[in-house]
C-alpha cells in the first residue's frame, strides 16, 4: 500500500517543472501549477475529515486513487497551462488525503511501533519510480523527464493501487457520529499555542524555511533539465534513497542531542545543499549537484520530521492531532504555496530567453536561496530556545 502509494505521486512530480520548462509554460503559470500540492494539502485535511466519519478508509482511498488517475490522464492528454493546473489541482485535492488515510489504515490493524518499519515502504517506492524513466528510454527509446509520459505512468499505477485498495483489510470509521467543525478540521484550536514563545518562532520559521525549500522541492528538475541532466528523476531520487538512511538515525540523535539540535542540524543541512548547488553552477561542476541531493533525507527527516516530534511532545492530549494538522498545513500547505511563489519570481528576474533558449543564472538564484536560509538558521538559533520537556518526553 504504502509502495504505491508513494511511487504514483514521485514518478511524475519529480520531473514536472522540466515538463513546463519544455513546453513554455509561463513563469506565474508555473508557480500556480507546482502549487496544486500545496493547495491540495490545504484543502485535504476536510475531505480525510469526511472519511474518518462516513465510510470505511480503504473505500475512500481507491475512490480517490481512481480519480487520481483520472485526472493525471487528462494532465498527460491536454497540455493547455490551464486545464493542465485545474487537472493537477483537482489531481492533489484527490491524492493528498492518501497520506493520512493510508497512516491511518495501517495504525488501525498493526502496533504502533512497527509503522515506521510499514511507512519506509513509501521512501522505497519513491526510489522504484525512478525506474519507469530508465526503462522508457532503454526498452522503448522514448524519452521521459520533462514530457507527459510520467502522467501516463501516474496514471496507470493509480489505477492499479485503486483496484488493490479493495484488497486492503476493512477499516471503518473510527470517528463515526462524532461532531466537527471547521476550526477542528483544519486545527486552529491548536493556535492556542502560538501564545508560547518558543512554539511561535518554531512555527513562523517553519513556514519561513519553506521558502528556500521550495526552490529545491518544486524547481530542481527544471534546474537539472538546464544543467543537461538526462535522467533527472533517477537523480533526484537518490535523495529519497539516502532518506532512508537519515532516518535510521534520527531516534540516536534525538536521544544523544535533543530536538533544538537535531532541527539546527536539519535546517545547517538545508544551507549546506543551498550552498552546494551554488558551488556547483559557479565552477560548473555536477559532484556539488549530487551532494545536495543527497543531503534531501537529511533535511526532511531532522528538520520536519523532528518538527512534528516536537508537535507531538509540546501539544497537550486533546490539541495534539490538531496541531499536527496545523504543521502540515503551515508547511506543505501555504508554507510551499508562497515558497513556490516566491522562488518562481527569483527564477523569472535571473533569467531570460535567447533564439527560444532561456538562460539562467543559477548563482544568483542559488545565492539568494542560500542568504535566505542563513537567515532563518541564524533566526531559528536565537528566538528557538531548547525546552527540558521537550527533551526529555517520549517520542
Amino acid at each position: 500500500m504504502m509502495l504505491l502509494q508513494y511511487m504514483m505521486y514521485a514518478v511524475w512530480w519529480v520531473p514536472l517543472a522540466a515538463y513546463l520548462t519544455n513546453i513554455g509554460v509561463s513563469s506565474i503559470q508555473k508557480s500556480l501549477i507546482l502549487s496544486s500540492m500545496a493547495i491540495g494539502c490545504i484543502a485535504s485535511p476536510i475531505i480525510g475529515m469526511i472519511a474518518d466519519r462516513y465510510f470505511p478508509s480503504q473505500k475512500v482511498l481507491a475512490l480517490l486513487n481512481l480519480m487520481n488517475a483520472v485526472m493525471l490522464f487528462l494532465a498527460a492528454v491536454f497540455a493547455d497551462p490551464d486545464i493542465l493546473f485545474v487537472a493537477l489541482l483537482l489531481a492533489m485535492i484527490f491524492y493528498m488525503p492518501s497520506w493520512s488515510l493510508t497512516s491511518a489504515i495501517a495504525l488501525t490493524h498493526i502496533s504502533g511501533d512497527k509503522f515506521s518499519r510499514i511507512r519506509v515502504f513509501g521512501s522505497i517506492g519513491w526510489v522504484i519510480s525512478g525506474v519507469f524513466s530508465i526503462i522508457t528510454v532503454k526498452v522503448f527509446n522514448l524519452d521521459f523527464d520533462g514530457t507527459r509520459v510520467p502522467f501516463y505512468c501516474g496514471a496507470a499505477i493509480s489505477m492499479l493501487t485503486a483496484l488493490f485498495n479493495l484488497s486492503l483489510p476493512d477499516t471503518p470509521p473510527l470517528a463515526k457520529g462524532q461532531k466537527w467543525t471547521i476550526l477542528d478540521v483544519l486545527g486552529l484550536r491548536s493556535l492556542k499555542l502560538m501564545k508560547d514563545k518558543n512554539f511561535a518562532a518554531f512555527i513562523i520559521l517553519s513556514f519561513l524555511a519553506m521558502i528556500p525549500f521550495s526552490m529545491y522541492w518544486s524547481y530542481c528538475s527544471e534546474f537539472l533539465l538546464n544543467k543537461g541532466f538526462k535522467y533527472i528523476s533517477v537523480t533526484m531520487n537518490w535523495g529519497q534513497f539516502a532518506e532512508m538512511f537519515f532516518l535510521l538515525t534520527l531516534p540516536l540523535l534525538i536521544r544523544k542531542s535533543g530536538l533544538r539540535i537535531t532541527m539546527i542540524t536539519g535546517l545547517t543541512a538545508l544551507l549546506v545543499r543551498n550552498s552546494s548547488f551554488l558551488v556547483g553552477s559557479i565552477i560548473d561542476n555536477s559532484i556539488f549537484y549530487l551532494i545536495g541531493i543527497l543531503l534531501h533525507g537529511l533535511i526532511f527527516g531532522y528538520f520536519f520530521l523532528g518538527g512534528q516530534i516536537y508537535i507531538n511532545r509540546k501539544a497537550p492530549d486533546d490539541i495534539r492531532a490538531q496541531a499536527q494538522g496545523l504543521i502540515f498545513l503551515v508547511t506543505f500547505g501555504l508554507g510551499l504555496l508562497v515558497g513556490n511563489l516566491i522562488s518562481g519570481q527569483i527564477i523569472s528576474e535571473n533569467s531570460f530567453v535567447l533564439n527560444n533558449n532561456v538562460i539562467y543564472n543559477w548563482e544568483v538564484i542559488w545565492g539568494i536561496t542560500s542568504i535566505l536560509t542563513v537567515a532563518i538558521l541564524m533566526a531559528f538559533v536565537l528566538f528557538f530556545k531548547k525546552e527540558a520537556m521537550s527533551e526529555t518526553a517520549n517520542t
